[in-house]
């Protein structure tokens, strides 16, 4: 058995069978899809998959049908993307060959995925509470027989406490350690073995000879060392299920954006409210104010203000007219507009960033713990331990109950409970400090992966800056204009004009106001005209065309200049010397104007600044430093972030961030402060420290302790207190105060 067997079915269990209810009742090619690449395309849900090794296997199984040119499974939602040659392979050999592989498969359906993922959560959850539960009862009769008063106990009563424990331990065992049972099975079968194979076989040996010492009246039973083992394995798996599951959300909150319905104009010149998955390229849409495109099209007729926050992430909207095109997911905001269809939901921008935000999803996936790498070695060299002692202790002349008890020892001394508690148990402490430091903390690997970054990419609007346009010469306003201004910006929808009346607060409104998309608005007041909006439309001359703001005009008064800034947040300046301080290479991804993005560079002390990227460019940009070898931190807060944040090798967003942002972001700063990256950046170092400490003292420890228990100098009842005692050291040392760092 080598080490890439070992990790290929590690946790893998086998459901074999034919495909799975939806998919052996439905025909795989009703849903294959055809898009511009030239290739037909299947969604598969796969069940089972559950580390890199399963990945490996169902591409290479896949990629191995004639005519198929691309596989890609993502661990996190189960979903199978199937690209081939139209006409070159068959759908229903293609799923099969993955339930063939040994893992159920159905044609993809994200509600159908978030039910299976709660599922299995919930049976993880029942499993760790029944063998918790059983642990304690257990333990109840146990303590007074390892305390020592076992002498002074009579044996009846030693009898009785060891049956009543086997009655609470064997059941509960046997329920609560289905997840491994099932998996070891699975594997064995396949001729193989894998991490849960020596935790079953600890398990049930534990069961066993306790089993064994208990009807032979013996005066020693270990049946509170397997369930407690149990216990501490379930805790590490169902985290491992529940922060594996965060990334998900980050394509859900996406494709939540897509517009439900649609107003599309029919033949006849009439309008009907259709499902947006009905539109087709060439038809016809409306869209009044407020509405969000359904699909990417283009304007044939009307003007508008669009917030285009999805493409470009800034605030300020973009005045769109007849020609212009206009992608799914952006929002009308002022007037009226016809759109021709260009596309389809499922081709359309929001779909391509969702299919970005799960391929960067899929990478992250790849990434090997230090637990799993160290435990590769683990499998094979306990096994042949423990065979070899059997064996060895049979040859000298022991009967075949002392090697069996010696064996059990070598097991259960080696389980790899210290080894599976390394790195999870700093990563929750040093999780919890962070929270009350302001970053939460989403992802379970989230700060090893942030200890060994090279690189931080930093967005401009709503990261480095607040996002928020904010009135700067308000000391030169008066009240009166303030209030004029504000009657006319309460009836618009602009983001300036919607500043400007928030700071005013309520009050009364211009009468017959009119908005001109583009422009501003205008309407009277006390009879006067009056109009707020750009300097040429209100017939200003002004010499500052770079300053973003709003003139006020109305006959008889003095222009007045409402001048809008997005200001950068108190402590960027520090983050950024601090981050350089630290050695990291630091640059700006913004999709906004060159002016404001390299003034904004300029107050934050960044040199290398890109601006007016797309998604695309972004993610491009991102993909191009890790493909050079660096290891990236992006830190942003839009939705065109979003894949870029998932194609990192570690992300961060803020807590006003779009939901879809911090959904793919590992981590989320909470407040309005920057500083706490480098808090974040700082314990993610000395957490990375701390694990390595443990896998020393996980190895020291069984260097020494196996060669006791083959040597026959342990007990299984020692061996498990050994391997608890190996476990509370490890959480003692994680618990261990983080030095507290100063930012530079």
């Amino acid at each position: 058995m080598s080490i890439s067997d070992t990790e290929e079915s590690r946790g893998c269990p086998t459901m074999g069978g034919p495909v799975a209810q939806k998919g052996a009742a439905a025909d795989p090619s009703a849903f294959v899809r055809h898009e511009d690449d030239g290739l037909s395309h299947l969604d598969l849900l796969v069940r089972g998959a559950r580390c890199a090794g399963c990945i490996s296997k169902i591409e290479k199984g896949v990629n191995a049908i004639a005519g198929v040119q691309t596989s890609q499974l993502n661990l996190s939602t189960g979903k199978l993307t199937v690209g081939w040659v139209p006409g070159a392979a068959d759908p229903g050999i293609i799923a099969r060959t993955v339930a063939d592989l040994g893992y159920q498969v159905s044609p993809y359906d994200p509600g159908e995925a978030e039910e299976e993922r709660d599922k299995q959560g919930r049976f993880l959850l029942l499993c760790m509470a029944v063998a918790g539960f059983a642990a304690m009862n257990i333990m109840l009769f146990s303590v007074s027989v390892w305390a020592g008063f076992s002498g002074e106990m009579q044996e009846n009563t030693r009898s009785l406490f060891h049956w009543v424990s086997a009655l609470i331990a064997l059941p509960a065992a046997a329920f609560a350690g289905q997840p491994f049972f099932r998996s070891a099975f699975a594997s064995l079968r396949k001729g193989k073995a894998n991490m849960d194979v020596p935790i079953s076989l600890a398990v049930l040996l534990a069961l066993g000879v306790s089993l064994y010492e208990t009807i032979t009246g013996g005066e020693h039973a270990y049946f509170d060392a397997a369930v407690m083992l149990l216990f501490f394995l379930l805790i590490g798996r169902w985290l491992d299920h529940r922060l594996r599951g965060q990334t998900r959300l980050a394509a859900r909150e996406l494709l939540s954006l897509q517009s439900a319905t649609a107003n599309r104009i029919e033949a006849d010149g009439s309008v009907h409210a259709v499902q947006a998955r009905d539109i087709a390229p060439g038809d016809t849409i409306i869209l009044w104010p407020g509405d969000r495109a359904p699909v990417d099209g283009q304007i044939t007729a009307g003007r508008s203000d669009v917030d285009m926050a999805l493409v470009s992430g800034e605030s300020a909207p973009g005045l769109v007219e007849k020609g212009d095109f206009i992608r799914a997911g952006m929002v009308n905001l002022t007037d009226k507009l016809t759109v021709l269809a260009k596309a389809r939901t499922e081709d359309s921008l929001l779909a391509e960033l969702t299919r970005l935000v799960e391929a960067g999803e899929t990478a992250r996936g790849k990434f090997v713990k230090l637990a799993d790498r160290a435990a590769q070695a683990y499998v094979p060299i306990v096994h042949t331990l423990a065979v070899l002692s059997f064996v060895g202790w049979i040859l000298v002349g022991a009967g075949v109950h002392h090697a069996v008890l010696i064996s059990a020892a070598v097991l259960i001394i080696t389980c790899p409970c210290a080894l599976g508690l390394a790195a999870p148990a700093v990563q929750i402490v040093a999780v919890g400090r962070l929270f009350k430091r302001g970053v939460l903390v989403k992802a379970g690997d989230a700060l090893e992966r942030l200890a060994e970054i090279d690189t931080v990419l930093l967005d401009k609007t709503g990261t480095l800056t607040l996002g928020k346009p904010r009135l700067v010469n308000a000391a030169d306003i008066n009240d009166e204009a303030l209030e004029l201004a504000a009657k006319l910006a309460r009836t618009s929808r602009h983001p300036l004009s919607r500043a400007l009346a928030d700071l005013a607060g309520p009050g009364a409104v211009a009468k017959d106001a009119t908005e001109t998309a583009g422009h501003g608005v205008e309407g009277h007041v006390d009879g006067v005209r009056v109009r707020l909006g750009r300097a040429d439309w209100t017939g200003v001359n002004d010499a500052d065309q770079q300053a973003s703001g709003l003139w006020l005009v109305a006959e008889g008064r003095d222009p007045v200049h409402f001048i809008f800034e997005d200001a950068l947040r108190l402590d960027a300046a520090d983050m950024v010397a601090g981050l350089m301080a630290r050695g990291y290479d630091v640059e700006m991804l913004s999709g906004d104007r060159k002016a404001p993005a390299l003034a904004a560079a300029a107050d934050a002390g960044i040199k290398n600044v890109s601006f007016e990227l797309t998604p695309q460019e972004k993610i491009a940009r991102v993909e191009a430093l890790v493909r050079d070898g660096k290891t990236v931190l992006m830190i942003g807060d839009g939705l065109n972030d979003a894949p870029a944040l998932a194609a990192a090798n570690v992300s961060m967003s803020l807590a006003s961030a779009a939901d879809a942002s911090q959904a793919a972001a590992d981590m989320v700063l909470q407040g309005e402060k920057l500083l706490p990256v480098l808090t974040a950046i700082d314990i993610s170092r000395a957490a990375r420290g701390r694990i390595l400490q443990n896998f020393g003292f996980a190895a020291g420890y069984n260097m020494v302790a196996v060669p006791l228990a083959v040597f026959g100098f342990v007990t299984p009842m020692i061996a498990a207190i050994a391997m608890s005692s190996s476990s509370i050291i490890v959480t003692l040392n994680a618990l261990r105060p983080f030095k507290r760092h100063t930012p530079s």
